[in-house]
């Protein structure tokens, strides 16, 4: 069983494959954190379950261990909940209550406050085979009065002490997203967090620690990462006595609301997860979790062309026929109609908010267009951003009041545009009312949502409307139950999260949408490292990665079309060129990749990726895919730059069978036979010439 409780000693250990996790109740009735790492045995234990302090000043530095703390007393470290009572106290004092297993794998104890009816249920569910628990909290007022909470996160992990940590995280801006960075802790507090209404561009709820001397392959690593995407924080603390625990959840910032009498708050879950071979067996181990428990589903990724950059706003029903049938023509399976549909949508500075198809741009409606798609052998997809509004726009002069705004205040405009309250009930609504009315009229099967612009004056009309309430959570709240909906009534359709770009992409967003744009920088190199540092945390089965043009509109970089094809094809792979300008020869081309992008597009999206070399610590950079049933591999390998007398690199490939013998392929065709201890031990020649150079090579296991 995952999960065992020793009565004698009150200690309870939550077991996966490799891993035990270990706390106990302490004579404070506080549960402590023991241990968390490679399995031990858990009834030895006990002796690390005992209270301990440095002086008056430090009294309970046990407390820093905590599973789950309140603010109060002489704890001073990030408290995971902070309430302010009735009668005005805001101390919280929570002892062990009880406990209760649920189907072999789910942990849930009850914390109760020493004198007021506020009940804390901590919630462990373990997921042995990827060594992941999930955890959460539900917070009920038994009280007969309301409860002001100011903070309320979901979990706190402490790690195990060791010599020194490192904290690994991405970072980034608009088309810079997933920029690794891996820093010493030092003592105090590290802040993550987004407080932009959505889960960010600067900052992904993602977090791994080390000691500083793990790598891709080797080294025990510890992981989490939170399902939520509005306001979000995640605190790293390292106290002064060399303990180190990340608290995070629901951002409080701007986020207290009350809870009613006889109300119950659940949280978010916060994921945590133990590797002992490294960064890469933990994103492998993030990557499992994610297709098998998180993602609404596993469907074949298509190859999709969107009209954007070839059109951007002049839509019309003739261009987009004649860019359908040349995307037809190279392989494409599905076709994407984007911003300019709609309304007076001819810009950025009109229409947004006005759903209804434009008349002069499809005079017969999308059935025409879309007929069109279909007989063409593709499906039909289409942009929206539901959650926005143009102040030039007929939505917006019939209800200014549906937008986030202060009556004494100028509503800050980004983008030219607004953000509707979607916590409003007639704003949520609005949304779905329409999002059906779309979905039931025509057949698409394809849905890229959009959000462009980040939540600014968050009040809504009247003031007192949302008193007392999150206006930060409930739009999320919304948002979710919005996307619940759509998937319940339209479960042929499929849904891409998009937020100008990678903004809108966590474990929570992930249970609704099929796939991810994760950063409107398309330029293939840059998307190398942007790519990168998705993988650490988030799986190439949902990442969709488009081949565009060159040079590139946002760096002016030249790159063949070999290059931008290999790049693109480590994840979803889409088209967003302007292939109206393509000459045969680039079409062709183009058809050739597309062919073998869907003869190797289930290794890709539905295996395990290893992170063989990084431009980050040099001239190259390579990734390899390995098929869940290990009978194929495929392997992209860069080149940057070439350099006069430069010794030629090999790649050492991983997840082979050493015993066995592999057909190692060239896009050309020709092949070589090798021994998999050789190509795992002494690896094949990066074979690559000139600046930005690439190739693909695959494997396949042979017969015995």
């Amino acid at each position: 069983m995952p999960i065992t409780y020793l009565e004698a000693s009150k200690i309870f250990e939550i077991r996966t494959n490799r891993s035990s996790y270990i706390f106990g109740i302490n004579e404070k009735g506080n549960p402590q954190s023991l241990h968390w790492g490679e399995p031990v045995a858990a009834s030895e234990t006990a002796d690390l379950l005992k209270g301990w302090g440095h002086s008056s000043f430090d009294a309970s530095i046990e407390r820093d261990m905590e599973e789950y703390g309140g603010w109060g007393g002489s704890h001073y470290s990030e408290p995971c909940l902070k309430v302010r009572f009735a009668d005005g106290v805001r101390d919280v004092k929570l002892v062990y209550e009880s406990y209760a297993i649920i189907h072999d794998n789910e942990l849930v104890i009850v914390l109760a406050d020493m004198h007021y009816a506020l009940k804390v249920e901590l919630r462990y569910k373990a997921i042995p085979e990827y060594d992941v628990i999930e955890r959460s909290v539900c917070i009920r007022n038994e009280e007969a009065s309301a409860v002001v909470v100011e903070q309320a996160l979901a979990a706190a992990w402490s790690m195990p002490a060791m010599p020194a940590y490192r904290l690994t995280h991405v970072s980034g801006r608009w088309a810079g997203e997933f920029q690794l960075r891996s820093d010493p802790l030092t003592e105090g507090k590290k802040v993550l967090e987004s407080r932009r209404g959505f889960t960010g561009a600067s900052a992904n709820p993602w977090f791994a620690i080390d000691s500083g001397k793990a790598d891709e392959s080797s080294g025990s690593v510890w992981f989490g990462a939170l399902a939520w995407s509005g306001n979000w924080k995640m605190v790293v603390e390292k106290s002064s006595f060399g303990r180190a625990r990340v608290s995070g959840g629901i951002n409080d910032f701007d986020g207290a609301f009350t809870l009613a009498p006889g109300a119950a708050y659940r949280s978010p879950v916060f994921v945590g997860g133990f590797a002992s071979v490294g960064f890469g067996d933990m994103s492998r181990k993030l990557h499992r979790y994610q297709n098998e428990c998180v993602l609404p589903g596993s469907r074949i990724r298509k190859v999709l062309y969107n009209s954007w950059e070839a059109t951007e706003f002049a839509v019309s029903v003739q261009g987009q026929k004649e860019l359908a049938k040349r995307a037809a023509a190279i392989g494409v399976e599905r076709f994407v109609v984007d911003d300019g549909w709609f309304g007076g949508r001819n810009s950025d500075r009109a229409g947004l908010g006005d759903w209804q198809v434009n008349p002069e741009k499809f005079p017969n409606g999308l059935q025409e267009l879309i007929d069109e798609v279909k007989d063409l052998g593709m499906e039909f997809g289409i942009w929206v951003e539901p959650e926005s509004v143009n102040p030039d726009s007929e939505l917006y002069r019939k209800h200014p009041d549906w937008a986030y705004q202060f009556p004494t205040r100028e509503g800050t405009l980004l983008r030219n545009q607004l953000l509707l309250n979607l916590g409003k009930p007639e704003v949520k609504a609005f949304v779905l009312g329409f999002m059906k009315e779309l979905l039931g009229t025509y057949d698409i099967s394809f849905i890229k949502w959009d959000m462009n612009r980040t939540v600014t004056e968050p009040g809504a009309l009247p003031l007192h409307e949302q008193l007392g309430e999150s206006v930060w959570n409930r739009h999320v709240e919304n948002l979710y139950e919005i996307w619940v909906e759509l998937r319940r009534s339209f479960p042929h359709v499929e849904f891409e999260t998009c937020a100008g770009g990678g903004a809108r992409i966590d474990l929570g967003i992930l249970r609704y949408a099929d796939q991810a744009w994760i950063s409107d920088n398309t330029d293939a190199r840059d998307r190398l490292s942007i790519q990168e540092g998705f993988t650490f945390v988030y799986s190439p089965s949902v990442m969709m990665c488009w081949v565009t043009e060159s040079p590139h509109g946002l760096n002016g970089r030249r790159l063949p079309l070999s290059f931008r094809f290999h790049s693109a094809m480590m994840g979803g792979l889409g088209i967003g060129a302007n292939i109206s300008c393509w000459t045969e020869e680039e079409a062709a081309e183009a058809s050739r990749y597309i062919a073998l992008y869907k003869q190797i597009r289930s290794t890709v999206t539905e295996g395990s990726l290893y992170r063989l070399a990084s431009f980050a610590d040099g001239n190259t950079a390579a990734y390899q895919y390995v098929s869940r049933d290990g009978q194929e591999a495929v392997v992209f390998a860069f080149q940057q730059a070439q350099y006069f007398g430069y010794q030629e690199t090999r790649l050492k490939l991983q997840g082979l069978v050493p015993g066995r013998s592999y057909e190692v392929l060239s896009e050309n065709g020709s092949g070589v036979v090798r021994h998999g201890s050789n190509l795992m031990q002494i690896g094949i020649p990066l074979g690559l010439s000139g600046d930005y150079a690439s190739s693909m090579v695959r494997l396949k296991l042979l017969e015995e």
